[in-house]
């Protein structure tokens, strides 16, 4: 049976990571199987991910990071005139989501309303008490709402959702490596100014900032440890300077790499460590377990369901916990090889596009088709 072709608006906010590779996955794949899609964001989020690229057509809708009302009631006028003609809206983020959701106030035909919560809400104080002010519209007003980890469920049946599933966020495929993992081990020499031949690697891949728990990390690299391990973390973000402050102070084992292909440096990894304080379902978790690499981590968000038994879990915030994790594995390769041979099995198991597309496709409904064939009038709406 032919699948009925739909108009499908996608809507983001500012994105330079997960939320819009996964965006930009679900424009390609919907497009793919001939169904009309828009994309509704930010123009850097154009810009970064290349909507149009992927057969999506793209509509200029600012959505910033904070609430500010008079940016956001043109917002939501700008996403009626694209909500009321399309068949299936599915809106990314919780910012985005409470937008859309009054943005089908008075647009007179109301599609149905999907909602993926990528993240957890950490703010407290006022702007809290707004965020948690958006998750009753998201609750009240979506049709359907996708998330990332078990904890935001609760969350969102607590504030009154109808209809609460897993979202399906599978990483990309994993990239070729660029370098081979001498060219890889002799860069890491030269930036720490010696040898690393016969260091472990442990990597951390994560932007700089509150949410990754790089100060547990950091609280944990002192060791001791066997074998003088170099903590290598991945990423950008506004805490470089308090973090490189700190290694320099304390003399500690860590480099702040930078942005880097994770391909490169995983060949290289003895272990990835992931001390985050919340995450649902980081890309850089699937990116490990495809590749094969033991991994601690914090229990917390998404992550338990995601490496079920490929993993040593610890609690989050608790560095005591991670040095001993760590150094258990550093100490016993048996236990170490077991634990890469579980990761590997696992990465092999997640769900990839496929599933996703299927997921949002039972979100999106019965499709009914167009109301009126060959229409161009909502593409010329962008």
């Amino acid at each position: 049976m032919t699948e009925p072709r739909r108009r499908i608006l996608l809507v983001l906010g500012t994105s330079a990571g997960g939320v819009g590779a996964h965006v930009r996955m679900l424009a390609a794949g919907l497009a793919g199987r001939g169904h009309t899609v828009i994309v509704a964001g930010p123009r850097s989020t154009e810009e970064a991910f290349g909507f149009t690229a992927s057969g999506a057509r793209f509509a200029e809708v600012p959505i910033a990071d904070r609430p500010n009302p008079r940016h956001d009631l043109a917002s939501a006028a700008r996403l009626r005139a694209l909500v009321r003609d399309a068949d299936a809206v599915h809106a990314h983020g919780l910012r985005a989501g409470a937008l859309t959701a009054l943005a089908g106030i008075g647009a007179g035909r109301r599609p149905r309303l999907v909602v993926t919560l990528h993240n957890a809400v950490t703010a407290g104080g006022a702007v809290g008490a707004v965020y948690r002010a958006l998750e009753v519209i998201v609750a009240r007003r979506a049709d359907h709402v996708l998330v990332v980890s078990p904890d935001l469920g609760d969350r969102m049946r607590s504030r009154g959702a109808r209809r609460v599933e897993a979202a399906v966020v599978p990483a990309p495929p994993l990239a070729e490596a660029t370098r081979s993992a001498d060219e890889v081990r002799a860069e890491l020499a030269h930036r720490v100014g010696g040898s690393v031949a016969d260091r472990p690697i442990l990597l951390t891949v994560a932007r700089l900032a509150q949410q990754k728990g790089l100060e547990t990390l950091l609280d944990a690299a002192a060791g001791p440890y066997p074998g003088d391990p170099l903590f290598v973390v991945a990423g950008e973000g506004p805490l470089r300077p308090e973090l490189q402050a700190r290694i320099d102070a304390e003399g500690l084992p860590v480099l702040l790499y930078g942005w880097a292909a994770p391909a490169d440096l995983l060949q290289v990894a003895a272990a990835v460590v992931v001390p985050s304080r919340w995450e649902g379902q980081p890309l850089s978790v699937q990116e490990a377990l495809r590749a094969g690499r033991a991994i601690i981590a914090t229990r917390v968000g998404g992550i338990p369901d995601m490496v079920r038994d490929a993993a040593v879990l610890v609690p989050v915030g608790d560095p005591a916990a991670l040095r001993e994790a760590i150094a258990g594995l550093l100490g016993d390769p048996g236990s170490a090889a077991r634990l890469a041979r579980a990761s590997a099995r696992r990465g092999r198991e997640l769900p990839g596009e496929a599933e996703a597309l299927h997921s949002v496709l039972e979100a999106y409904g019965p499709g009914q088709g167009w109301a009126g064939e060959g229409r161009t009038d909502w593409i010329r709406s962008e």
